[in-house]
């Protein structure tokens, strides 16, 4: 899916979201020798869009890289941390700041990442401006199917912005005037997300996009199926225009319409999951073969980001950020000694008990660590432990400064990467069938209906024992929220979770809220200074 990329810096509307957009590689093409033909025509309007889904720099790309929309939606949370370790890990406070919800409207970082999903916004825009223009290249069907995927993507990215920063521009059209690119409030945008999957969802191919093929790594049919679920799941919270207020719409009261038919948000969360399902997707045997070297061949990943180290730049630093160096080292890697899990999470996993759930040894490394059959050993000779309940923000001056924190072990190592493990043939997951299940199990639950049956299968598949039927709906969907962390662990979903079962804003694991966090403004981010100084038109969100 390698493509060049036909644009130079992109003027109007743009400016106003991003700045200039120098967006002009080696090997530039004019355009007529970029759209003389069909194929050129999809490669340089469709197919270069999804070089933006991974990254290989800080704030760029969907997962895998440092300080964007992954890091946002994880290092907030109780799920992960990076603590402060001696000289290491301190950056300014950054990920201290990340974890007490103590960022500011001039944090570089999250202008970076506003750039970045607005710049795919941006270009998609641009490439719907060529297929039409040069309509008469393709087939009724080929123009309305490239359509259909550009317009996949810029929802995918509207998606991300609307759940991140609430209040956005909402910009359609490359040809849209200055003065006219507005703030959208959140509902509205929501609302367009979702208009638009389902207007192009007959149109996007019937595939398994994570399968090698024509449409890897594509948006098809089931990933806008899924993309529609989460919304419906979260619909509560994205028809919300005033979430500092206290109060949200009622999801039994928020109807959309599903193939023709009339449903409340939790009933067109489970339909869409329904149609995913009838789409041949089901749980992998091995929890870990959906993470594997070869995870191309998993029947229950949905959407990834496709990973190759001699044809991709998309880098994976998740686990290199997380490992020990003499722990990295005997693996054949990189490491940086940072992030690990929190207590709290441990904790929900059984650590320290008799009834550890079976995916802890799946998602960290703890304890004595050994590689090869042999312990790894620290610089002083004796073998590494790592202590997954000695965790602090700050461990400076600790004994276990280094050594505090289960680490990351999700992904298969893959011992023949390149670039200190970063560059690594595992596909990342973005969406997954196992997801889908337990959205279906919270919506039926939600509407007063019974789930057990899909949050049970998840359980079992995990040899985890489900919670019992006799339970009443607030003990089950705190379960479920658990089994979310559990089972999602790692995959950038928790802020999200956390912010939709109302608990974002308050004291867990070794947070406390900070001054006015009851009002629950720090379930968005701001608007970055720098957009707001570039597009007056837009305003701050409250409490910033």
């Amino acid at each position: 899916m390698k493509s060049h990329l036909i644009t130079s810096c992109v003027i109007g509307a743009s400016l106003l979201l991003t700045g200039c957009l120098n967006e002009t590689p080696k090997g530039l093409l004019s355009e007529e020798d970029a759209y003389d033909n069909a194929v050129n025509l999809y490669i340089n309007s469709v197919a270069t869009l999804y070089n933006y889904i991974g990254g290989h720099e800080d704030s760029q790309g969907l997962q895998g890289t440092y300080r964007g929309v992954y890091d946002y939606n994880t290092f907030t949370t109780d799920e992960a941390i990076i603590p402060t370790r001696g000289g290491d890990w301190y950056d300014g406070e950054y990920w201290q700041n990340l974890y007490q919800h103590e960022w500011t409207d001039d944090d570089e970082e999250l202008y970076n990442t506003w750039k970045y999903l607005f710049k795919v916004v941006v270009l998609s825009n641009n490439s719907l401006a060529y297929l039409d223009k040069y309509k008469h290249l393709l087939t009724e069907q080929q123009y309305r199917a490239c359509r259909a995927e550009v317009r996949g993507i810029r929802a995918l990215y509207y998606f991300y912005l609307i759940d991140m920063f609430g209040n956005i521009p909402l910009v359609v059209s490359n040809e849209q005037p200055i003065n006219e690119v507005k703030q959208s409030s959140r509902s509205n945008t929501f609302k367009f997300i979702v208009k638009e999957l389902q207007e192009i969802e007959p149109d996007l191919a019937d595939v398994h996009s994570n399968k090698k093929g024509d449409y890897y790594g594509r948006i098809t049919r089931s990933v806008a199926y899924f993309l529609l679920a989460k919304l419906m799941l979260n619909a509560e919270v994205y028809a919300d225009d005033d979430w500092t207020d206290g109060k949200r719409p009622d999801g039994k009261s928020l109807f959309f319409e599903v193939h023709g038919k009339k449903m409340n948000a939790w009933e067109a969360c489970a339909a869409w999951v329904d149609l995913i399902r009838q789409d041949d997707y089901w749980l992998s045997t091995n929890y870990e073969e959906n993470f594997s070297v070869n995870n191309e061949n998993s029947s229950e990943n949905i959407f990834v980001i496709p990973m190759d180290k001699l044809q991709y730049q998309n880098y994976f630093c998740n686990k290199f950020r997380s490992f020990h160096y003499n722990h990295a080292s005997a693996l054949g890697v990189g490491g940086e000694n940072g992030a690990c899990a929190t207590v709290s999470t441990v904790r929900k996993f059984g650590y320290g008990t008799d009834k550890v759930d079976p995916r802890y040894a799946l998602n960290f490394y703890s304890d004595t660590i050994r590689v090869n059959n042999a312990n790894v050993l620290l610089d002083n000779g004796t073998p590494l432990v790592y202590y997954p309940l000695e965790v602090k923000l700050d461990l400076t001056g600790s004994k276990y400064e280094k050594t505090a924190g289960a680490r990351m072990a999700k992904y298969e190592v893959d011992r023949t990467s390149y670039t200190d493990g970063r560059l690594q043939a595992n596909d990342i997951v973005l969406f997954r069938y196992a997801d889908a299940l337990l959205m279906k199990a919270e919506a039926n639950y939600r509407n007063g209906d019974d789930g057990y049956q899909y949050l049970s299968v998840v359980c079992f598949r995990s040899h985890a024992k489900a919670i019992d039927k006799s339970a009443t709906q607030e003990e089950i969907l705190s379960f479920i929220l658990d089994e979310r962390l559990r089972e999602l662990m790692w995959e950038g979903w928790r802020r999200q979770d956390l912010i939709r079962y109302d608990l974002f804003h308050r004291a867990y694991d070794q947070r406390t809220p900070i001054w006015d966090e009851e009002t629950r403004f720090t379930t968005v981010f701001p608007i970055p200074k720098r957009a707001l100084d570039l597009n007056r038109n837009l305003k701050q969100n409250p409490g910033y």
